[in-house]
């Protein structure tokens, strides 16, 4: 186990580094941030003071070292636009992504997962072809577009719910929540489906997949022909045999839903990440913008490490190939 995390860990290292040039080379090619910090009727003197604050006047491998060794000791620079420490802007912003996304990650695990088993579990029945044709109209519907009907149906026309914003939040450890709150969870409620529809749909199609092969494997049918009951039989002996390729795409869609979730938090007006890194890339906010998406790497990373563990912990012939 030890040989297989080390490995692990390397890989992971590697892949942040390689990205991290990336995504440097790539912003950094990106416009010009001058022009925008400065009023375009400025002396040539003022624009040239501030080339050399920013050092942009380096070449760019030297500013990339530079930001690397800053990185290392998690300092990712001042916002151009709002004139924060990077880190500390992005973290203000990340209880309230982290919040949707937990949500959204909430509705599509308890409502598809049940669903995908019960469709497998059924395949030839009435209820089973309504379930996958749901899953379907998951895939199938644009965010913005489905965005869009919540707040014209449940926010205009029938004025249940709240058509954006976070809501009244609470403290909780030093993190602000919304959800503890009736007037907060009212707000969440429509960006939190709107994320969740297409991790929904997927996550039906998955376990769905999974059951019907399982089903029909050797094991269970000798796992019935000793008389055990069928709860059992589905619980012990199906569910385990589903639970790896659920475990990878719940792991890369929740990191997927926390790094992406802009559409929904634009359309919702959702004070998230998302929404931050809209507004940077409209202002060419260089530094919010690589530290976003080189966090957005970290995240990534973090999520196949532990999506790997837990990969070892339900089959050992995954570890023992993975240390080999």
């Amino acid at each position: 186990m030890i040989g297989f995390l080390i490995q692990r860990l390397i890989q992971a290292i590697a892949v942040v580094f390689v990205m991290s040039l990336i995504v440097f080379v790539g912003v950094y090619a990106i416009g010009n941030p001058i022009d925008v910090l400065i009023d375009p009727a400025a002396d040539q003197a003022l624009r040239e003071a501030l080339i050399r604050q920013y050092g942009f006047d380096q070449p760019l491998p030297v500013q990339y070292v530079t930001f690397l060794g800053n990185m290392l000791t998690g300092d990712f620079g001042e916002s151009f636009v709002y004139r924060l420490p990077v880190l500390d802007l992005i973290l203000s912003r990340l209880p309230a992504t982290l919040e949707l996304a937990l949500s959204a990650m909430l509705i599509a695990t308890l409502v598809g997962i049940p669903l995908g088993i019960w469709a497998g579990y059924k395949p030839d029945s009435l209820s089973a072809k309504l379930i996958m044709g749901f899953s379907v109209l998951g895939f199938s519907v644009p965010t913005f577009w489905v965005g869009l009907l919540l707040i014209m149906v449940f926010a205009v026309e029938l004025g249940w719910l709240p058509s954006g914003g976070r809501g009244p939040t609470q403290e909780v450890m030093g993190v602000d929540v919304s959800i503890l709150t009736g007037e907060g969870l009212s707000h969440i409620l429509l960006p939190a489906f709107n994320l969740a529809l297409f991790k929904l749909g997927l996550l039906i199609r998955l376990a769905r997949a999974g059951m019907v092969e399982v089903m029909s494997s050797d094991f269970v049918r000798f796992a019935r022909a000793q008389g055990l009951p069928e709860r059992q039989v589905v619980s012990l002996h199906v569910l385990k045999n589903i639970a790896i390729p659920i475990v990878t795409v719940f792991g890369l869609e929740f990191g997927s839903t926390l790094a992406f979730a802009v559409v929904t938090e634009t359309i919702f007006n959702w004070p998230g990440m998302g929404k931050l890194i809209i507004d940077s890339i409209m202002l060419l906010d260089r530094p919010v913008m690589v530290a976003y998406l080189i966090l957005v790497v970290i995240l990534f990373v973090t999520i196949n490490l532990v999506v790997d563990l837990t990969y070892g912990q339900l089959d050992p012939r995954i570890r023992t190939k993975g240390a080999a």
